[in-house]
């Protein structure tokens, strides 16, 4: 590879680390190339998996501002370079590494901090952003319909103790001998 492709692939992989909201670090040592294009479908558009070599990786994570991971770019490695909710692709990577023992994650990086493989498969193992979005709504919902039927009790025991006054009097004006 000449100096000045480095120099590019260098650069691209800086501004994939830039851009990215997380990464994931893997191994793909035994993987086939159909296995690679499987596991990139599998990830949907919102992430990029790229090969590289760990010198340059190494290189443009520092130029990135990304520590912690020198340690990772070991052996054959590929990252996952993720846009947008970091939930949906760690999903997609841990079961593919579970379905492809081939496949290892090493770890990751998110929010200014390097991840261990454990908070990586934490990551994976959360609800999706629309199924919490959904909780949270109808956790509101039913707190309303509560707050509803709290302001309704009082209306309702008035009501109700009318008519029970209103069935006592009724009955006692039936029962009245002087009526």
């Amino acid at each position: 590879m000449a100096k000045a492709d480095k120099a590019t692939a260098v650069a691209d992989i800086a501004e994939k680390f830039k851009e990215s909201t997380a990464t994931v670090v893997t191994e793909y040592r035994g993987l086939t190339v159909a296995h690679l294009a499987e596991l990139r479908r599998s990830l949907g558009d919102g992430t990029t998996y790229t090969v590289a070599k760990n010198t340059l990786v190494k290189r443009a994570a520092s130029e990135a501002g990304v520590d912690g991971l020198d340690d990772l770019f070991t052996g054959p490695t590929a990252i996952a370079f993720i846009n947008g909710e970091p939930v949906d692709a760690a999903k997609a990577i841990k079961k593919f590494a579970k379905d492809n023992k081939a496949l290892i994650v090493k770890g990751g990086y998110m929010e200014g901090r390097a991840l261990s493989v454990d908070e990586v498969n934490r990551i994976a193992d959360l609800e999706s952003r629309e199924v919490l979005l959904s909780k949270l709504a109808g956790a509101m919902k039913a707190k309303q319909s509560q707050a509803a039927a709290l302001f309704l009790a009082p209306a309702s025991q008035i009501a109700r103790l009318a008519a029970a006054l209103q069935e006592k009097k009724a009955g006692s004006e039936s029962s009245d001998p002087a009526a």
